[in-house]
Order: structure tokens, then C-alpha cells, then sequence
């Protein structure tokens, strides 16, 4: 697919961002995440201008990344155990109901 052009608005300011079309409403969600947390670093007062603030929410969403990430980390090898388990179960079940 092709491309296309939609238009984003952060801090008042708009910009036209190329994306494929099934990944548009991701891209505005993005954008009205990072104009919220840059609207409200910039009402605490203590960043003045556009660039640092968005330098500070691209570091407190890179942030909550990160957290997200390391919370998450273990699961895939929780899932891999659980789906394990659930075989030697079945597996027995299967067994006993052959005798």
C-alpha cells in the first residue's frame, strides 16, 4: 500500500506526516499523546520553548517505555511455562482416558 499524507497538529503547530493508511489512527494517537504530555510539561512553567519541551516528553514517554518493558519482560517465558504445563495436562488426560 501506498503512503499517504495526514495531517497532525502538536502545540498549535501542523504538520503533514507520510503513512500507510492502516497505520493512520495509530499515528494521530501518537500525536495527541505527545501533545498532551508537551502541553502539560510546558503549564508546569519550567521549560520555556517548543524544543525542550518536546525533548522532555520524548524522555518521560521514552521512560514509561522502558518501565512497561522491564514489567513486562518475564511473560513470554511465563506463557512458555503455562503452555508447557497445559500439554503435560492434556497429555495425561489423554491417557487416562485410554485405559
Amino acid at each position: 500500500m501506498q503512503s499517504k499524507g495526514i495531517n497532525i497538529s502538536i502545540m498549535g503547530r501542523d504538520f503533514s506526516v507520510a503513512c500507510p493508511p492502516e497505520e493512520q489512527e495509530d499515528l494521530m494517537d501518537a500525536a495527541r499523546y505527545l501533545d498532551k504530555n508537551m502541553k502539560e510539561i510546558q503549564k508546569t512553567g519550567k521549560i520555556i520553548g517548543a524544543e525542550r519541551c518536546a525533548i522532555m516528553a520524548a524522555l518521560n514517554i521514552t521512560n514509561d517505555l522502558l518501565q512497561l518493558r522491564r514489567s513486562t519482560a518475564g511473560q513470554d517465558q511465563v506463557q512458555a511455562r503455562l503452555d508447557s504445563l497445559q500439554e503435560r495436562i492434556d497429555e495425561v488426560l489423554r491417557d487416562a482416558e485410554t485405559l
